[in-house]
């Protein structure tokens, strides 16, 4: 029988699934993904939740027919690795992923994607409603978009379309990006950047807060369970549901999706408060079709589902291949 395995490797947790051929998941691992001292240490969490997930199914890595890893960007896909990625320490510059992924499993057959083009893999290939034109958006540590065009993933020429997280959405550029740019859609919205975004608010609009803005652990967690209670809580959670209007504008604009699918930690912890702006405004920000925007109903595992379906499907994601 043959197996696959499919990675979700994020800022904050590596995740692996086992699966048989027909998709059926028989093993998992996860892990919190390192953050440092160096690349080698993100590799080498990768491997381990593989070797967890393959033990979890009662199975030796070098069974597995094919594997696919799901990742952060910016991805060099000549040489299979991340490259100075935005959201982990400055000493990270280089994760090697398909090569040391492929001597574990004992196969060539390792595919490497953006992490939120493998989120519209596994939305399409893992729901019963498919459309050939969505957007599978991710709010978490990061902000990033998988697009789907007339039934073609978008993937670019070096695997890095949909970075959507680095539009700019504030020409003024009031807040700076992990990638050291001004003004981007992530530098407001994304997990990591809400809590920089609520100090940025405070200092320059004096909102009154009981918000621990100088705690190490004052996090976008905390943001958003205020917002009944807390007016800079309630003022960032109102301003960053306006940017995401307009990041989903742009988006919109640029792809013309009928449906809108969120998923990520932000979202899928907050749905209420960052999916009901984006619907409310979006028709006033738009000249094009108006799509559905909806939590994704693949939940937590929607970007190692999308890793597992391209190992099924020999980095496709198409369920023509397995017919």
């Amino acid at each position: 029988m043959a197996y696959y395995v499919g990675v979700d490797l994020g800022a904050t947790n590596v995740r692996a699934v086992v699966a048989d051929g027909e998709a059926t998941v028989l093993g998992r691992g996860r892990e919190v993904t390192p953050d440092g001292p160096t690349g080698i240490a993100v590799t080498e969490a990768v491997l381990s939740v593989v070797r967890a997930a393959c033990d979890d199914a009662g199975l030796a890595p070098a069974s597995v027919s094919a594997a696919a890893v799901a990742s952060f960007g910016p991805l060099d896909l000549t040489e299979g690795a991340v490259v100075d990625p935005a959201n982990l320490p400055e000493s990270i510059d280089r994760i090697p992923l398909t090569g040391p992924l492929s001597n574990l499993v004992d196969t060539d057959r390792v595919y490497l994607h953006n992490d939120t083009n493998a989120g519209v893999i596994g939305q399409r290939f893992f729901s019963d409603r498919n459309p050939d034109d969505m957007v599978y958006l991710t709010m978490s540590s990061g902000v990033g978009a998988g697009v789907s065009v007339d039934g073609h993933v978008l993937r670019g020429w070096d695997g890095n379309a949909g970075e959507v997280g680095h539009l700019t959405i504030d020409p003024d550029g009031r807040m700076t990006c992990g990638c050291g740019h001004d003004g981007h859609w992530e530098a407001y919205c994304s997990g990591n950047n809400i809590p920089r975004y609520a100090r940025y608010v405070h200092e320059a609009d004096d909102v009154p807060t009981d918000l621990p803005l100088s705690s190490p652990e004052f996090d976008a967690p905390t943001v958003f369970e205020a917002v009944e209670s807390d007016p800079l809580a309630a003022e960032v959670v109102e301003r960053v549901g306006r940017w995401n209007t307009l990041g989903v504008a742009n988006v919109c604009h640029a792809f013309a999706p009928l449906v809108v699918y969120v998923g990520g930690a932000v979202a899928l912890n907050n749905p209420d408060l960052v999916l009901d702006p984006i619907r409310e405004h979006l028709a006033d920000e738009v000249m094009v079709n108006v799509p559905e925007v909806e939590l994704t109903t693949l939940g937590d595992d929607v970007v190692v589902l999308g890793a597992l379906a391209s190992a099924l499907t020999g980095g496709t994601g198409d369920r023509r291949a397995l017919e």
